[in-house]
Order: C-alpha cells, then sequence, then structure tokens
C-alpha cells in the first residue's frame, strides 16, 4: 500500500548483531537529549529514515543539510550485549501520530527482523504529577527516578542486572508501549529504559539531569560512554542549552506564522 512507511538506509550499513536504540519524544525532552548526546560521544553517522503519507511535512536541518524528521545514525562503539557490536540510533523530536504508531512499529520490526539485530533499547520519561502526565502511567505509586520494562525474560533480568527497577505496573502508550508489546509477541529482546522528568510532552524545559541518569544506565551497554558524573552532567547541560535556543526559535517562529496567517515554513535552529 502507498500509505505504509517506507524505510531507507544507506547501502554501506550493516546492521546485522546491531544494538538498536530508539528515541521518540517525550516528558522534558529526554530522548532528544539522549541521541543528541549519543551521536556526539559515539561520533554516530546520520545513515537513512523512514517516510510516509502520515509523518509530518517537514525537513529537519543540520549545517545546512536537510534531513527526514524520524532518522537513522549508525556506528561501532563497544557494546556488551551478545552478539552485538554495531549500534543503530533511531531518533525523532517530532511526534508519531496515533494512526501511524502501528503502521510504523510494524515496519521498524521487520526491518529489525531482515537485518538479524541483537536487540533494543527503547528511552523514554515519565511523570508522576497528574497535571504533567504523559503516555506513561506509573501506578504503583514508586518514589524511584527510573524504572524498566523488559519484553522478555532475558532482558528484565539484563535491566536487574543494571541496576534498573522493573515498572510493577502501569500503562505505556504511544511508540515505545506499541514496539514493547509487538517485541513481547515476537519474542525479540528489546527493553525500555524511563527517567522521570519535569513538563509535559512536548513542552516545558528540556530536563537534562533525567536524560543523566538514563545515560548512566547506557554505560553498562555500550563501555564508550564511560564517564565521571560532573563531566556528564555538564556536557548533558550544554545539550539542554542547544534544544532550548532551537525551540526558543520554533515556538517564535510559530507565533509569528499564527500572526500572519500566511503559508509558513518551519526552522529549526
Amino acid at each position: 500500500m502507498a500509505s505504509e512507511p517506507i524505510l531507507k538506509i544507506s547501502n554501506d550499513v550493516d546492521a546485522e548483531g546491531a544494538l538498536v536504540v530508539t528515541c521518540f519524544p517525550s516528558v522534558g525532552y529526554v530522548t532528544s537529549i539522549v541521541a543528541h548526546y549519543l551521536i556526539d560521544q559515539l561520533e554516530l553517522r546520520f545513515c537513512g529514515g523512514v517516510r510516509a503519507p502520515g509523518l509530518p511535512a517537514v525537513c529537519l536541518v543540520k549545517d545546512g543539510q536537510p534531513m527526514p524528521p524520524l532518522r537513522f545514525y549508525a556506528g561501532e562503539p563497544i557494546c556488551t550485549v551478545d552478539g552485538c557490536d554495531k549500534l543503530i540510533l533511531i531518533v525523532s523530536e517530532i511526534p508519531v501520530r496515533n494512526d501511524m504508531v502501528l503502521p510504523l512499529t510494524e515496519t521498524l520490526l521487520d526491518w529489525s527482523k531482515d537485518a538479524q539485530i541483537a536487540g533494543g533499547v527503547l528511552i523514554d520519561s515519565f511523570s508522576h504529577t497528574d497535571e504533567h502526565a504523559h503516555e506513561i502511567i506509573d501506578d504503583d505509586d514508586t518514589e524511584e527516578t527510573i524504572l524498566g520494562i523488559g519484553a522478555t525474560v532475558a532482558t528484565r533480568e539484563r535491566l536487574e542486572k543494571m541496576g534498573v527497577p522493573l515498572l510493577s505496573q502501569g500503562v505505556v502508550a504511544g511508540m515505545t508501549g506499541v514496539l514493547l508489546g509487538e517485541c513481547r509477541r515476537r519474542g525479540l529482546d528489546t527493553f525500555a529504559i524511563l527517567a522521570e522528568a519535569n513538563g509535559p510532552p512536548g513542552a516545558g524545559l528540556p530536563d537534562a539531569r533525567a536524560a543523566a541518569r538514563i545515560i548512566e544506565k547506557l554505560d553498562a551497554l555500550l563501555p564508550n560512554l564511560s564517564l565521571p558524573t560532573e563531566p556528564l552532567i555538564e556536557e548533558a547541560e550544554r545539550i539542554e542549552e542547544q534544544i532550548r535556543e532551537m525551540l526558543q526559535v520554533h515556538l517564535g517562529k510559530m507565533a509569528e506564522d499564527e500572526e500572519n496567517a500566511g503559508p509558513s515554513s518551519m526552522i529549526y535552529g
């Protein structure tokens, strides 16, 4: 069907045995901060993306280069997951519409099967406060600031070894929720790491410290990320400021477009 998502990756990328990390929009822009940190620290290169009629009609611009809103990056850092010697990062700063979540999930998992990836890590965040409700609804009144969900027994055991408490009950929606459910159904070794953050999805200020808590846990999977806590926070705050500036430009442009009520383009600085 013409409406199905189309996934294209550079021919020189060999994803067999790769660890796939996904970063879709979340509370406090945690996933965006984590994604930018991984790209910078692991020197990941842009290698492809997904296009579909249901995705936003925009392109993102980085250093003068247009890129799709849902992008793939690749690299070969040291990885502790069995059979893993490569990393594929999937990132989007733009939310995926509800009617696109399942088709996109199936496209990503079909590609993962064909590519014979080693496993998946889904990065996300949550908020306990009602006024800042996110897709992730935690019902067990836990005070933990980081939680994990494993699609298989093996991934739940890995989370425990990483020191990530398991979410005992709750509801996870959006791309993370559907990906987890489908990975369980297909028996794919995938787990999610969720950090508590401030602000509603797609609004509020970036939460660099929540992102840092996730990055510290990823250290168990990617030794190349091994850094003392203070430099890690400083780097997260630097990325936080970059995203804050991008949001100011974007929101200012949106306000200007609303006043002009004419055709517009989205600009991310």
